[in-house]
């Protein structure tokens, strides 16, 4: 960021090289006669120094008023400098940024909105990004909501898209939106006297604007409201009508050059890849998804493979130009792939990797790289996977055409109509192999029958997010692997709820009052039972001699874990933050592998274990708050570990 201050001298001068400045660089010239070279970089830089914005202090001006604005305009933009990833080769972006700066008129005191419309994957969001970044320091506060089509469903969407919205501009990072109302409310009352950047990315509904920036004059003087859509009636129904950018195709020049950035690294194309080059070019259409992707997808491949790509492609249809990066992936990475389509988009990387790895992905985090390299996803700002929805829609139609009029048929079962039907019909197959239930809130209630799932031979992975049912959930088939069922409603786990392969549990803030009393599960390695707040005793685990993580955080009233626990050699992750009534722990332990052992805020836990073994794997120990008044250094055993954290900031006293 450069923003030069002209004291006492005219922008002008510099830019011409007169006045003082040119009598200095003509006796500058004299002195440096056999450096020549010296003295016309120092004009050029003069010249593009002259040329920036900035402030000019006159004779006459007032010295302290100026430098306060300055103060002020460098403040705000330091404040404000954290930049939205754009693209890896913003490629025709600068012109078409251009183009909306003349329409939003920032310099402008009134408040307006203004409309950034276009087709799927043609860089609306991109171009957005881009705009918001050379702006938004001009303002005093700033939000770029992204994805609100998807961020807006859901029983709490809008709420929390108000309180991001709210907690951004404010600066603040807690902040109680009770309902979407209120935060309508909240956001007409705290931002009405303050100039505000408001991006509202990927809109489809006059829902989504009402409850987000339903009026100008919510905000304050200069504000400036972008709204990104497909829909150009949407921006005119909400008066937005002669502020609408709309984003055009790339031209042939910007084509070639972002397929060669995401294909060879450069601007152009290698020579032998000259012709094939223009081939797909023609069938992405300018579009800079589709560029993206192709491109990525044939990165370092021979031109044979590039040929061979292109002549199955069947026509002009943007989901066929996707479906080219797709169709060039190995087997088990277009399993993870559709996995991300049909289930987990917006999901954390840790928490899909977790999920593939548990389901038989061996190498899940390579994967992920993969698909990243291949434009087929990429890693948020906050961990997440995210994919274009056009590229969501080519997954979900892949495993979709494998069985167009019978979802029974499918591999994947995602959308709630689907999902009832295959559930309460009992027409699942041995096809099916991942089931995600998400149904809405009038849905009717799903009939369980005992052999409801007796024919889904293969299902690996279930996931229960949201739907009533009636019946028993019985003889989950022996293939599944992955039990993701949150609100569990049961007090307990059935012996006929434990398949042989379940490889990963998570039923955190379910109703389960015990976990254990003699389960066998060989190949459980997984665990999540946090915020359970009916779970009061974890019974014996012995039966579960692979478990890796158990998770037990903020289950309040859990009193006791059974001396099992201190046993499972595998163990690497035991955490029980704020169980507060923890009394019962095992005295003993023999955990070899143990890498993160968190007992925070646990008040009643007032003895500490004895260590058979050397914990050699040991990499955070956190007693922090907890009721041990004693930890004895030849308890603990740190000679030969590899501890590298020790918090144990506790209010008692302890010695060592």
């Amino acid at each position: 960021m450069v923003r030069p201050v002209f004291y006492k001298v005219d922008p002008s001068d510099i830019r011409n090289h007169e006045g003082s400045f040119g009598k200095a660089l003509a006796n500058h010239e004299c002195k440096f006669k056999d450096n020549p070279d010296k003295v016309q970089e120092w004009k050029a830089a003069l010249t593009v120094a002259a040329n920036l914005s900035g402030w000019h202090l006159s004779e006459h001006c007032n010295e302290p008023s100026v430098i306060h604005e300055i103060v002020k305009e460098i403040s705000k933009q330091v404040i404000n400098s954290t930049k939205l990833d754009v693209a890896a080769y913003p490629v025709g972006i600068e012109p078409r940024v251009q183009e909306i700066h003349k329409l939003l008129g920032v310099e402008g005191r009134d408040v307006h909105m203004v409309g950034i419309w276009g087709a799927g994957g043609i860089g609306k969001t991109t171009i957005a990004k881009a705009v918001y970044n050379s702006i938004a320091h001009k303002f005093d506060g700033s939000c770029f909501l992204e994805n609100v089509r998807e961020n807006s469903m859901g029983a709490k969407g809008f709420v929390k898209l108000q309180k991001k919205l709210l907690c951004e501009i404010l600066k603040v990072t807690k902040l109680k939106v009770t309902n979407v109302a209120r935060g309508i409310t909240m956001i007409r009352e705290r931002l009405q006297y303050k100039s505000v950047l408001l991006v509202l990315d990927d809109v489809n509904g006059m829902d989504q604007i009402d409850n987000l920036a339903g009026q100008c004059s919510w905000f304050g003087m200069g504000s400036r409201i972008i709204i990104t859509t497909r829909d150009k009636q949407l921006l005119r129904h909400h008066n937005v009508n002669n502020l609408i950018y709309e984003v055009q195709k790339l031209d042939h020049h910007e084509a070639l050059e972002l397929l060669s950035m995401n294909a060879f690294k450069r601007s152009r194309p290698l020579d032998a890849y000259a012709e094939l080059t223009e081939r797909a070019i023609r069938y992405a259409q300018g579009l800079p998804l589709a560029l993206t992707v192709l491109g990525s997808s044939l990165c370092n491949e021979t031109a044979e493979l590039w040929g061979a790509a292109l002549d199955g492609f069947k026509s002009s249809k943007i989901q066929d130009v996707l479906k080219i990066s797709y169709n060039g992936l190995d087997h088990i990475v277009k399993e993870a792939f559709l996995d991300i389509a049909c289930f987990f988009k917006g999901e954390r990387r840790a928490y899909v990797i977790e999920i593939l790895e548990a389901c038989g992905c061996k190498h899940a985090k390579i994967v992920i790289n993969v698909l990243v390299e291949k434009a087929l996803i990429r890693i948020t700002y906050h961990d997440s996977i995210w994919m274009h929805d056009l590229v969501e829609k080519m997954g979900r139609d892949i495993v979709h055409e494998l069985s167009p009029n019978d979802p029974g048929n499918r591999s994947r079962l995602w959308f709630h109509e689907d999902v009832y039907r295959v559930l309460t019909e009992n027409i699942g197959t041995t096809n099916v192999i991942g089931i995600k239930v998400e149904l809405p809130k009038d849905s009717d209630v799903i009939c369980l029958r005992g052999t409801t799932f007796s024919n889904m031979r293969n299902l690996r992975l279930f996931i229960y997010r949201a739907g009533r049912y009636s019946g028993a959930v019985d003889n989950l088939p022996n293939s599944l692997r992955v039990v993701d069922w949150l609100k569990y409603p049961l007090q307990f786990l059935p012996s006929n709820l434990i398949p042989r392969e379940l490889s990963l549990i998570n039923m955190s803030r379910s109703r389960i009052t015990v976990l254990g009393d003699g389960y066998k599960m060989i190949n459980l390695t997984s665990i999540n039972l946090s915020n359970c707040q009916y779970l009061t005793k974890v019974s014996d685990l012995s039966g579960i001699p692979k478990l890796r993580h158990l998770d037990l955080d903020l289950c309040r009233n859990l009193v006791e874990v059974h001396p099992s626990v201190g046993f499972l050699d595998n163990l690497e992750y035991l955490s029980l933050c704020r169980c507060s009534r923890l009394e019962t722990f095992p005295t003993e332990f023999t955990w070899k592998s143990m890498r993160n052992l968190l007992l925070p805020l646990c008040g009643r836990l007032d003895n500490f274990i004895k260590i058979v073994h050397k914990m050699e794997s040991i990499k955070t120990l956190d007693l922090m708050v907890s009721g041990i008044n004693q930890l004895h250094l030849e308890i603990l055993m740190l000679n030969g570990t590899s501890i590298n954290q020790l918090p144990l900031r506790i209010e008692s006293p302890f010695f060592l």
